[in-house]
């Protein structure tokens, strides 16, 4: 194994501690893994709501929420329609409950039994039958065309929240909210679908509680510059900046006739810091005889936030927490639309004791669905986690306690391995409803009877698993010749459809390349992709796009269903694509990317301050990798059930002796290291948890004498 550690200049790890205010070590790991840029760094280091993005700047927000406020209003029947992985069930159960606790008349479905992917048509013709007339889709309705044409013929609005990839046509739908949506100016393309409801669920409660919904307003500010002034203005509209303008002029030399400002805030409400310093400005620039009607809000803003009061915009600046992580120069009005901003989520009370309940279902989709860990996906996750172990919701809080979670330090980890394997297997197994039921369920000893429900499940779905490998894995080795070694490849009557995203994983895994498993229903062909880094699907599954009845997904992870007499059409597109995939060359020697070298005197507990700001890891951001030389093996044990494969150590640092487990490394014993010795060691950091006891430990990566 190849260890490499990237040579970064002291003095760029210098100026970024310096500038975001953190530690050498911190600051050394952000340069290593490229992060250098303040509106990264900023998700690393902050982890406040009011770091979240303004769900307005969704396309469609503002167009789905007046539609569901009419529903409310008019006393409308509304369905919500979701997926069935986790990210669907949760992205159900947050807008269901939503709306529910709002007094509306909301119901919900997905798709059941081998029912296919998305919105269907029997779906909205029975809820049109039943007076229904509104549709909201959640985690799906991107690639819905025909159903959603269906609804509109019955009288039917229908609203997309989605996160997948649109195709070329676009469903005719009322609203599609989606940060993917050609033309969406929304700066994180990454949420999941759960993100997306929950950014849903945000901008109706700010439509809600707070009388700045819909209002339209701008943000005045004039600034010397030179000889000339600087009119800047932002107009506003649900805290999101929409239109800009900058006007630079010397005074006595323009009628204010003569420039944009007239029409540009023609109808607008004008807000200013310090409005009567403001008003003498502009009557400098233009003349006695203009008078511009501003409101001073300085005043306000004061009062909800005091480290503001009585300082100018440029002062407040130089204290900004936010502005220090913009990569341009900030001007007194950006600072302006931040202290706005923030002042009326605080006057509003706009991050609700809902807020911390529903991220945790937003983490989990976020986790389930591998989403990148970057951008605000990291707020979302992190304060999710945080929510779920100070009081999970009731649901999760009965699922945590039978997967015998509860009460003990949560990672992504744990997420990723139990809690999220334990909702999927409801969908897999054919019954997600059941999953949305426990996540709703008012009545105890009904989630007790569903948590177990879902525990026995997963365990059959385990089972399943395990027996339908024995099947896939040979047929994806025997056709993997035949797709040019660049596809494995597995189908059949005997595959269980529930579980081939699960087949399709565990052959990326086994055999390092693209993975397609399909099962074969009585009349419908239904397959789930996964892919390596580097090979974005999309540009396989269009290739047989006319073949597909609905197709979608991401770049790493897809599927599809076809009629089954387009099957041998399709496996001869199949080929020819397969032979066109380009995968680029395998690497040589395996290699392990060192964040940092940690000296002896680092290693105490006082380490975790550092691998816990990383948090959460996952997609994107894996967990750091540390390196330390020359390490006293003080113990060896062997572990394993039937064989001893595995070690466990004691490694002594002089002031800290560290438990240590090593993967796999029963022969490297006596050969490669030794009780006594001094090593080097490649690791990661964790928490061991036995026997309600929790324990640092080290996980080895490498190991060599020093």
């Amino acid at each position: 194994m190849k260890w490499e550690k990237k040579n970064i200049p002291p003095e760029l790890v210098k100026s970024l501690a310096v500038k975001y205010g953190c530690d050498l070590l911190t600051a050394s790991i952000l340069a290593r893994r490229g992060h250098t840029q303040g509106e990264e760094i900023q998700y690393f280091l902050e982890e406040s709501p009011q770091y979240l993005r303004n769900p307005f700047e969704l396309p469609g927000m503002e167009d789905a929420v007046d539609r569901i406020l009419a529903a409310k209003e008019e006393g409308e029947k509304v369905l919500v329609f979701g997926d069935r992985d986790v990210d669907g069930i949760t992205s159900t159960a947050l807008v269901t409950g939503f709306l529910s606790r709002l007094g509306m008349d909301v119901s919900w479905r997905l798709p059941m039994g081998d029912e296919p992917y998305g919105l269907s048509l029997r779906a909205v013709e029975d809820f049109a039958a039943s007076y229904g007339t509104l549709i909201i889709t959640v985690d799906c309705g991107i690639s819905n065309i025909a159903e959603i044409q269906r609804a509109g013929a019955l009288g039917v609005d229908v609203i997309v929240t989605d996160h997948h990839n649109p195709q070329e046509e676009i469903p005719p739908a009322l609203a599609i909210v989606n940060p993917k949506l050609p033309g969406s100016a929304y700066p994180f393309r990454d949420l999941a679908g759960c993100g997306v409801a929950y950014k849903l669920v945000s901008a109706l409660r700010f439509a809600l509680k707070s009388h700045l919904y819909g209002q339209a307003m701008c943000l005045l500010n004039i600034r010397p510059i030179n000889e000339a002034y600087v009119i800047e203005i932002a107009k506003m509209r649900n805290l999101a900046v929409v239109d800009r303008l900058v006007e630079t002029l010397i005074p006595g030399m323009v009628e204010i006739g003569a420039t944009r400002l007239p029409a540009f805030l023609e109808g607008q409400q004008i807000l200013a810091w310090d409005a009567p310093l403001q008003k003498k400005t502009a009557a400098h620039i233009f003349g006695r005889g203009i008078d511009i009607q501003m409101l001073d809000i300085a005043g306000e803003i004061g009062k909800e936030i005091p480290q503001a009061a009585g300082k100018s915009l440029l002062r407040i600046k130089e204290l900004s927490r936010i502005a220090r992580y913009a990569e341009r120069e900030l001007t007194e009005l950006d600072v302006f639309i931040n202290l706005f901003g923030s002042f009326a989520r605080r006057r509003e009370k706009l991050f609700t004791a809902e807020d911390p309940s529903d991220l945790q279902l937003a983490a989990l989709g976020t986790i389930a669905d591998i989403m990148p860990l970057r951008d605000e996906n990291r707020i979302i996750v992190r304060r999710g986690l945080a929510s779920l172990m100070e009081k999970a919701r009731p649901g999760l809080s009965d699922l945590l306690f039978k997967l015998d979670l509860a009460g003990r330090r949560l990672s992504t980890t744990d997420l990723s391995w139990y809690l999220c394997p334990a909702i999927n297997a409801a969908g897999r197994m054919g019954s997600p409803d059941k999953a949305v039921a426990l996540l709703l369920a008012e009545d105890p000893a009904e989630r007790e009877r569903l948590a177990s429900a879902l525990v026995t499940m997963n365990e059959d779905r385990k089972k399943l698993g395990g027996d339908i490998w024995t099947i896939v894995e040979p047929l994806a080795r025997e056709n993997l010749e035949t797709y040019g070694g660049k596809l494995a490849f597995a189908y059949g009557d005997a595959i269980y459809r529930g579980v081939t995203g699960i087949m399709a994983n565990r052959l990326v895994g086994c055999f390092k390349v693209p993975a397609l498993v399909v099962s074969f229903g009585e009349d419908i062909a239904t397959g789930s992709l996964r892919s390596i880094k580097g090979y974005d699907l999309r540009s396989l599954l269009t290739q047989c796009a006319d073949l597909f009845l609905d197709w979608g997904g991401h770049n790493y992870a897809a599927g599809f269903s076809m009629e089954k007499p387009k099957w041998p059409l399709f496996l001869e597109r199949l080929k020819n694509a397969a032979a066109a995939m380009e995968l680029g060359a395998g690497e040589e020697e395996e290699r392990v990317l060192i964040d940092a070298e940690l000296p002896q005197d680092y290693l105490t507990p006082d380490i975790f301050k550092v691998v816990d700001r990383f948090e959460p890891y996952g997609e994107e951001n894996d967990p750091l990798i540390f390196m330390a030389r020359g390490l006293k093996v003080s113990e060896i044990s062997f572990m394993g059930k039937t064989e001893a494969k595995h070690v466990k150590l004691i490694l002594n640092t002089g002031k800290h002796k560290w438990p240590a487990v090593y993967w796999q490394a029963a022969e490297r014993v006596k050969r490669d290291f030794d009780l006594e010795d001094k090593v080097d060691l490649v690791f990661t950091l964790s928490r061991n948890w036995f026997n309600g006891m929790e324990t640092p430990q080290l996980v080895i990566t490498d190991l060599r004498r020093s």
